[in-house]
């Protein structure tokens, strides 16, 4: 992870790790971003989230920020009844951390509302935890770290 941010009164490293976007059909909302020339940077299933997963690369190396499609398993699930409720588009925006144990205890103790106190497993073997959107202005924010 590159470069370091003044985090909640310590020195942390934090970087935009990916736009996550709700699509109804992956392969349909793929299609921009490719005629945009961004590389397809892998797929994955997340049972646990009940989402398919397919990131787009912003550059040639892959340590840029990316976008994260997400394909809902059923409706029953968090991105299925983001899609019912509002629709395809902007679902979260996600970062990268550097110790999400530590940032979650000082979100908490801050009075953030966080949905998980507790981090669950992402996708690229990442552990991910998310910030209720009543406390970041509106935005669902995910904060992970890769393992």
């Amino acid at each position: 992870m590159d470069g370091a941010k003044w985090v909640l009164g310590g020195l942390m490293k934090i970087r935009l790790d990916h736009i996550g976007i709700a699509v109804e059909n992956i392969v349909d909302g793929s299609k921009f971003w490719q005629i945009l020339g961004l590389e397809q940077g892998g797929e994955e299933r997340n049972e646990e989230q009940g989402v398919d997963i397919r990131f787009f690369e912003t550059d040639g190396d892959g340590k840029g920020p990316r976008i994260e499609l997400l394909e809902p398993l059923g409706e029953d699930t968090p991105i299925g009844r983001f899609l019912k409720k509002r629709g395809q588009g902007i679902q979260q925006v996600a970062f990268e951390v550097e110790n999400l144990d530590t940032l979650l205890a000082q979100l908490i103790k801050e009075g953030i509302h966080v949905i998980n106190e507790v981090p669950v497993k992402g996708s690229h073997g990442s552990r991910i935890a998310f910030v209720h959107p009543s406390s970041t202005g509106g935005v669902l924010v995910e904060l992970l770290q890769y393992e």
